[in-house]
């Protein structure tokens, strides 16, 4: 029985699932008005406290990037991503299920993510609209980053 409450739970609260921690700094980029609400209030609920925003001017345990077909290149936001979290941190790309306006091919996510440097890991369902992939940082930094 206590699988299926499990299971329940995660069905219930996908921020579950996204691996995050008390006290984390998770720095939130793409709000806007169709955001899955429920998600953000579960994730401030793990981390005990509220996401930090754009304007956050120190490095971030993990970046959650809600992004939609039309809000530019894929590949410059999640290299932008990884100027905010430290190496070895994750990038949670959020973006709308199939069928949903903004949807973001799976194939497009996998080149973007591989051209910024970032390795998929997994994907979930992140609520009713979105679809989380989760994107993992090199653990050592390069020479060539900032």
């Amino acid at each position: 029985m206590s699988a299926t409450a499990d299971h329940a739970e995660e069905r219930t609260n996908p921020a579950a699932r996204l691996g995050f921690q008390p006290e984390q700094v998770v720095q939130e980029i793409g709000f806007d008005d169709d955001v899955d609400q429920e998600l953000r209030d579960a994730i401030e609920e793990i981390i005990g406290g509220e996401l930090v925003d754009e304007d956050y001017d120190d490095v971030a345990d993990a970046v959650v990037l809600w992004f939609r077909d039309e809000d530019g290149d894929l590949t410059d936001a999640l290299v932008d991503a990884t100027q905010l979290v430290d190496d070895g941190g994750t990038v949670w790309l959020m973006t709308p299920k199939t069928g949903r306006d903004g949807y973001v091919e799976p194939s497009d996510i996998n080149e973007a993510a591989q051209t910024a440097g970032l390795s998929q890991t997994k994907s979930i369902n992140a609520g009713k609209d979105w679809t989380g992939s989760r994107l993992v940082t090199p653990k050592a930094a390069k020479s060539g980053k900032r």
